[in-house]
């Protein structure tokens, strides 16, 4: 025999579903207060401590400013959307756009930290 849905089932799963779009909203806060954070040490303290030329580490740094700002964006524009979707019934996937663009631009952060670091 099949068990039906009942719609009390319906309204816990709806709320665990937005409870989990929070989540990940405050994941993606997270990772731009990192981002953040990286930016302020690696541009401001960093240069600070070693005393010679800031102006590469000051480049790492705005960058990880901007990628801080990129997070916290999209992480609105992600919740709005997830959001609407929820009220319609449906999903919105990961964007292969955003997956790729965050993708490249941590490359680009990690290859320019390292040539800060060794240089």
């Amino acid at each position: 025999m099949v068990e039906r849905e009942r719609p009390e089932d319906v309204v816990d799963a709806t709320r665990r579903t937005r409870l989990a779009n929070e989540r990940t909203y405050l994941a993606w806060w997270r990772s731009a207060l990192a981002a953040f954070a990286v930016a302020l040490g690696v541009g401001k303290i960093v240069p600070q401590l070693t005393g010679g030329s800031g102006w590469g580490y000051q480049i790492v740094g705005v960058g990880y400013a901007l990628l801080g700002l990129a997070f916290i964006g999209y992480a609105l524009l992600r919740q709005q959307q997830q959001e609407k979707a929820l009220d319609e019934g449906r999903f919105v996937p990961f964007g292969r756009t955003a997956a790729l663009a965050f993708g490249a631009a941590g490359a680009v952060l990690g290859i320019a930290t390292l040539i800060v670091v060794v240089a």
